[in-house]
């Protein structure tokens, strides 16, 4: 399966990044094999609607699962669309969150915002 997880620097210990659509970098993780990639963010810098654009990136990226710690509500329908499950993210590094989705310790996550729509969004 691969998972995906919005990253500030090209590390896995780095914690995972507050910010979904304005996050600078995505990786994507295989848990199959441990492979992963790092993938910039171009949505990073859209004037508005970075969560959608940051959501049909990863649709595009074959992902099955997102773990992150927010979603706005119009970037959540691209990623329900896509059959991109949403976990909430826990304090700790990437690789911290990837294991505890390996043990199914991750919730789903429920609390879907209604976005920040051109107002800059913000931080966890």
């Amino acid at each position: 399966m691969k998972l995906i997880v919005p990253v500030e620097s090209k590390s896995l210990d780095a914690p995972v990044c507050p910010s979904f659509g304005r996050t600078p970098l995505f990786v994507l993780f295989d848990t199959g094999n441990g492979s992963h990639e790092f993938l910039d963010n171009a949505a990073a810098a859209s004037q508005g609607g970075a969560g959608i654009k940051a959501a049909q990136m990863l649709a595009d990226s074959g992902a099955s699962a997102l773990i992150t710690y927010r979603c706005g509500e119009n970037a959540a329908k691209v990623l329900n669309t896509a059959d991109i499950e949403i976990y909430k993210a826990q304090d700790g590094s990437v690789s911290d969150n990837i294991a505890k989705f390996k043990e199914e310790k991750l919730s789903l996550l429920t609390e879907i915002h209604p976005g920040f729509h051109n107002h800059g969004g913000g931080r966890k």
